[in-house]
């Protein structure tokens, strides 16, 4: 869901706003209470940020020493 935020507003706040788009906000901005635009974060810093999640994932440090056996009882203890 897009907040609201009117265009005059918009104006006055436009750096705030563009910080809280790259966390993840997105706004509709308003004319008269007409939405006539939306804020959101740009497609290459959604694609950036997904290739930095899948890259910290590949960086995950591995269970080394367990024997399979012993996390597959793990996982039947609820141990995940």
């Amino acid at each position: 869901m897009y907040t609201e935020i009117g265009s005059f507003d918009a104006k006055a706040k436009l750096s705030a706003l563009l910080r809280e788009v790259q966390r993840g906000q997105r706004y509709t901005i308003t004319l008269r209470g007409r939405p006539v635009a939306d804020l959101v974060p740009s497609g290459s810093a959604i694609r950036e940020d997904a290739h930095a999640a899948i890259e910290s994932m590949r960086n995950i440090r591995k269970v080394c020493g367990v024997s399979p056996a012993n996390i597959s009882d793990w996982v039947v203890e609820g141990r995940r």
